[in-house]
């Protein structure tokens, strides 16, 4: 599998064993992160009494970009615009509506106009 072009590229299809891959990436960049945090005890004031650390915020500010690449190629798979993603803003219903149709659900079989099918 291309790692890479999966985290980085917007464009192409990619399937839902691709998608739960690339999932599965970003959660352990961020528990790698929490660990390097508590090791070299690095943490900042986040507001509200909460602290987080250096590493942890730069993986998650990384991570933002890595979803939206992995969720427009799965936008695609479902012969959607990457623009979809934008449903996150919703509270609760945005994050169901994602888990749902990039996640469960099984993409457009054959050909769209984002690319071929991944699966043939």
């Amino acid at each position: 599998m291309d790692w890479k072009w999966l985290l980085t590229s917007f464009d192409g299809r990619i399937n839902r064993a691709k998608f739960w891959a690339g999932v599965g990436v970003l959660v352990l960049l961020g528990i790698v992160a929490t660990v390097i945090d508590i090791i070299i005890g690095s943490s900042i004031d986040v507001g509200g009494g909460a602290q987080m650390g250096i590493v942890s915020i730069l993986a998650s500010l990384a991570s933002i970009y890595l979803a939206l690449a992995l969720y427009a190629k799965r936008w695609h798979d479902r012969d959607k615009s990457g623009w979809w993603s934008l449903i996150a803003i919703l509270p609760f219903i945005g994050a169901i509506w994602i888990l749902v149709e990039l996640g469960m659900l099984e993409g457009t079989r054959g050909a769209n106009q984002y690319g071929p099918d991944p699966l043939a």
